[in-house]
């Protein structure tokens, strides 16, 4: 069984408004609505579970019934972390089989990116989507500041997608403030991550400027 864990956490502080980001539109649509059809696009029998804060619950169920959004899902409540997020989502996940974890503010995630990081899991255990990085980066040492070599690095998208069982067991370790995102997790078990090709379009929509970006892309796209 395939199923996708969607964190929908944001409450618009960088996007300045007092509207959640995920609920902010593109083309008309919110943007969380744009993420869950990509993954049922990908498989239309994926369970997709959907972690918010309980606050918003009912002003995503009021958002549903305006845009008569039709699309199978369950909401679970938030946590006072990403992680506890997850964790709590992953407790309505019983069944052995594949679980990814996106975020809900990355709309233009590809179904080809999806697929990788499923076949990457079925596979090795685990697939997490990357990107070379383009960019010259430095590295801040107190007050100094030091080149890199960029080929050594990569930029981490989501998915992330793993073995259910696998990341059942990650989720039972204690909360550390080094699980950034769900490979720290898992790798803090031991296990070996395996990097798959992302896309570039997908961008995780924060601030003002990336709605820009993301019409841009819609536009594109269409």
């Amino acid at each position: 069984m395939n199923y996708v864990i969607i964190t929908a956490g944001g409450i618009g502080k960088r996007m300045k408004t007092n509207l959640p980001k995920q609920f902010i539109k593109l083309g008309g649509i919110p943007l969380l609505m744009h993420t869950i059809k990509k993954f049922h696009d990908f498989d239309n029998d994926i369970k997709i579970i959907i972690s918010l804060p309980k606050d918003h619950f009912n002003t995503w169920k009021l958002v549903c019934k305006e845009h008569h959004f039709l699309i199978n899902h369950k909401i679970v409540e938030g946590g006072e972390t990403r992680f506890h997020s997850i964790k709590n989502a992953l407790k309505e996940i019983e069944e052995e089989g594949i679980t990814a974890v996106h975020d809900g503010v990355r709309p233009f995630v590809s179904i080809e990116t999806i697929d990788r990081t499923f076949a990457s899991a079925i596979k090795n255990g685990n697939g997490v989507a990357s990107l070379d990085i383009f960019h010259s980066i430095r590295k801040i040492e107190k007050d100094i500041n030091v080149t890199k070599n960029r080929d050594f690095y990569k930029e981490i998208q989501t998915p992330q997608t793993f073995k259910t069982r696998i990341i059942k067991k990650a989720y039972l370790q204690k909360y550390e403030e080094q699980f950034t995102d769900d490979s720290s997790v898992v790798e803090k078990l031991g296990e070996k991550i395996f990097l798959t090709i992302g896309n570039r379009e997908n961008i995780k929509i924060t601030t003002p400027f990336d709605i820009i970006i993301g019409e841009a892309i819609l536009n594109s796209i269409n």
